[in-house]
């Protein structure tokens, strides 16, 4: 199977890369009575470091996955970011192991040096192992010939797949269609016949797997190819084109010993996710309520009495988890009174006081919201919930926007870290945070939170410009 070549490809390259950190360590090491300026105290010992080393990698490695696809051809660039992205992690390792084990004899520039020469090396790696390790993987012994059938609608569907897939030794010998095609029909591929023509050229190219190319109707033509297939000891693969055809992405499942096709994945649906989620929800806002929030209050309150005294907290109901709603808090950042509190804020807005501004544009108007993360209402990290008539306007622009509402709504989010917070004034904003609203529900993972908690604390000393 295809996607067994190309895991194992992947595989092979982590290997690699790893020994090659593993390496490099007692490698430099061993030359460095050669670098004047620079050397290690006898008792030092590299193996924990070699474990740290290991650990990192591993751990980094994750990040080879976002762009597996295109491993085989990366640009300068995007190499060098992935090693940046891995020695970072690496070093985080090491320096954890420092601490741990309050290790001062260690040369801190032989670490740094060696982190250096890890990215360097990575970076070469990543830009020339592929291509190596497809040559030799996927020989001309590996190559596996390729026969593709299909509509003639639908006969360009796999064209740009197959151009990079080719480095996992698929080799296309041509398209068999339902019919003839036109004069000028163009595709990747030649064109061989018709589906009828099939046992012929299972035999003829010594074909090992047959696409076809999205779903038939007539099952019995179907059963046909898969009985020749078979005779022919060739692997039979059904492009599932439903994505194409309803324009949404379908998730395979099994379940109880049938298969499903669900819209979306929902790792949050899993009470373990929901537990880790929930754990470490309670383990920020713990603190933050007991030991942060009395002194925020009060800092907020002496700041409101000077420029437009009235109520501390602001509440209103907002959407949230499956459609509910709950009342979310707020320090109050507007003049108390009577106004359209479902018009968005705007830059410049006459509504918000002197300082509430500065509230804002920092977030922490937000604090109080850690009580509803204690009280379960949201999460720390989640879509941002609106106000229901907001959802209902949003509904009618988007008729996805309310899938957000099958995660539990948080203080920050992954939209909001892409830079679409604050106001949405135009359709295009709206897509672009509901397409990372969804993305967040789709793909959740603690790494993913952490990150999200970093970058928002980040943005809280450093605000964008859409924070207003």
């Amino acid at each position: 199977m295809i996607s067994y070549r190309h895991r194992g490809f992947v595989t092979s390259h982590n290997i690699i890369c790893g020994a090659v950190a593993l390496i490099l360590l007692p490698a430099f090491a061993a030359v460095l009575p050669l670098i004047p300026g620079l050397r290690l105290e006898d008792d030092v010992r590299l193996a924990p470091y070699a474990m740290a080393v290991l650990v990192g990698m591993i751990w980094g490695q994750r990040g080879l996955f976002s762009v597996t696809l295109d491993l085989h051809r990366l640009a300068r660039n995007e190499a060098a970011r992935l090693a940046v992205k891995q020695t970072f992690v690496v070093a985080i390792c090491i320096f954890i192991l420092m601490f741990v084990i309050k290790d001062r004899g260690i040369s801190r520039r032989f670490l740094v040096i060696y982190l250096f020469l890890l990215w360097t090396m990575l970076t070469v790696l990543h830009l020339r192992l592929p291509a190596l390790l497809a040559r030799w993987l996927f020989s001309t012994r590996e190559m596996t010939p390729v026969l593709l059938i299909g509509r003639r609608d639908n006969a360009h569907v796999l064209d740009a797949w197959l151009a990079r897939r080719l480095h996992l030794g698929l080799s296309p010998v041509g398209l068999l269609l339902n019919q003839a095609p036109p004069a000028d029909f163009r595709t990747c591929v030649p064109y061989l016949g018709t589906w009828g023509e099939l046992a012929e050229h299972l035999a003829h190219y010594q074909v090992t797997q047959v696409i076809l190319l999205g779903w038939v109707d007539d099952a019995a033509a179907v059963e046909r190819m898969v009985q020749q297939c078979e005779a022919a000891g060739c692997r039979f693969l059904i492009h599932n084109d439903y994505g194409s055809r309803f324009a949404r992405r379908f998730v395979p499942m099994v379940e109880g010993g049938h298969d499903f096709l669900a819209v979306q994945s929902e790792p949050l649906e899993d009470p373990l996710n929901q537990g880790f989620k929930r754990c470490i929800d309670l383990a920020i806002a713990l603190p933050i309520v007991i030991l942060m929030l009395p002194p925020a209050c009060a800092a907020v309150w002496v700041l409101q009495r000077m420029n437009s005294p009235g109520p501390l907290f602001f509440a209103f109901p907002r959407g949230g988890w499956k459609q509910g709603a709950f009342r979310m808090i707020k320090f109050r950042s507007m003049h108390a009174g009577e106004h359209d509190v479902a018009k968005q804020a705007q830059s410049g807005d006459l509504r918000i006081y002197r300082g509430g501004s500065w509230l804002r544009r920092t977030s922490m108007d937000e604090l109080p919201q850690f009580w509803n993360v204690l009280r379960g209402e949201m999460s720390v990290v989640g879509p941002r919930p609106h106000l229901p008539k907001h959802d209902d306007d949003f509904s009618r622009l988007v008729p996805g926007y309310r899938i957000r509402s099958l995660v539990k709504p948080g203080i920050t989010g992954l939209a909001q870290i892409k830079g679409f917070r604050g106001e949405i004034n135009n359709p295009d904003k709206l897509h672009s945070r509901l397409y990372w609203d969804l993305y967040y529900a789709r793909n959740w993972s603690l790494i993913m939170d952490f990150k999200i908690v970093t970058q928002t604390a980040w943005q809280v000393f450093f605000p964008p410009k859409s924070a207003y």
